[in-house]
């Protein structure tokens, strides 16, 4: 039951049929880029947690897809516009839509998307439609919070640790959270249940975003499907760049500061010289540490979730794959 294969697979054929839906929407050049982010593929992992949520308590994953199709097309939203933001080449091995297209077709399309996601959400058939509402408005409201803390802290040079883990608690774990809530409200699981389950999300979207960061710096380009050491050329405040300027001594500190302050440089030799510090400085294994840190305590929520083991093992067989995941 409730394995992710299966319910990927069902997801991705129903996905595939309101594509087509949305490909007979006009104006034409608006639904094209929308259409081109969602055959770019990608591994569904949000729509797909909320149904195997859902299926922790039902059978009839039918009611659930409206929902699931909401949050698949709000995440391409701010993956259209967080690319415009970043300036970024590559996505999912594909071009981004703002350079397939254009900065004004991913805004605007992206935009569309951001709709559609909203007339897919209103229709879930629920006796707790408020409370679905109330919890998808909030987190598409926190996740721009996030983002707009994420573009702070490109130009301050005073960003926590604790600063960053709530930047992307708002800008990605949430989004995770409350995939897997959804589903269990619409499911009309206990209220303690559905909570651990956003507990649970919440947690694992750290763990997923921190992963991210440790793979942007250390992963396979081909593989991640995203340029390799992107965030060291764009100095981004991640963990790893916060984590290595506190631990940094004095020549390293001296050293990652010049690099960081450098406007004319050789991207090749940049990426270079601070994955070097971070080695030194075992920023890999420390991130790692944080990475189990956080996958721990979404363990601790799913033990607790109040439902037989064999309805919600398939959901603790993704959360170890995401863990070990190369992309």
């Amino acid at each position: 039951m409730n394995h992710f294969e299966t319910i990927f697979d069902f997801f991705t054929k129903k996905l595939a049929g309101e594509i087509e839906e949305i490909s007979k929407r006009v104006p034409e050049k608006l639904y094209e880029p929308v259409i081109y982010s969602l055959n770019m593929g990608g591994k569904r992992i949000r729509p797909v947690l909320l149904l195997m949520a859902y299926q922790m308590f039902r059978s009839d994953l039918e009611k659930a897809l409206p929902a699931a199709f909401a949050i698949e097309l709000f995440h391409n939203f701010t993956l259209l516009h967080d690319d415009i933001m970043d300036n970024a080449h590559l996505r999912r091995n594909f071009k981004p839509v703002h350079i397939e297209y254009s900065n004004n077709a991913a805004i605007l399309s992206g935009d569309a998307m951001s709709i559609l996601s909203y007339e897919y959400i209103t229709k879930c058939e629920s006796v707790n439609s408020k409370e679905i509402i109330d919890l998808y408005t909030n987190t598409a409201l926190k996740i721009c919070e996030g983002q707009q803390f994420d573009m702070d802290f490109e130009a301050s040079n005073n960003v926590s640790v604790d600063d960053y883990l709530n930047m992307i608690g708002l800008k990605t774990a949430i989004l995770l959270a409350t995939s897997l809530k959804l589903g269990a409200i619409i499911a009309e699981a206990p209220v303690e249940d559905a909570q651990l389950l956003f507990d649970m999300g919440y947690n694992l979207g750290l763990a997923f975003q921190l992963q991210d960061d440790l793979l942007d710096t250390f992963g396979n380009q081909d593989i991640f499907g995203k340029t390799i050491g992107g965030d060291i050329v764009s100095n981004k405040k991640t963990f790893l760049l916060i984590t290595a300027l506190k631990l940094a001594k004095h020549d390293q500190l001296t050293e990652l500061n010049v690099w960081l302050q450098k406007i004319n440089f050789s991207r090749d030799e940049k990426i270079e010289v601070v994955k070097k510090i971070f080695s030194e400085l075992k920023i890999f294994e420390i991130t790692q540490k944080k990475i189990e840190y956080y996958f721990q305590i979404a363990l601790n929520c799913w033990e607790k979730i109040n439902v037989d083991l064999e309805r919600k093992e398939g959901l603790l067989s993704v959360a170890k794959n995401l863990m070990d995941r190369q992309n």
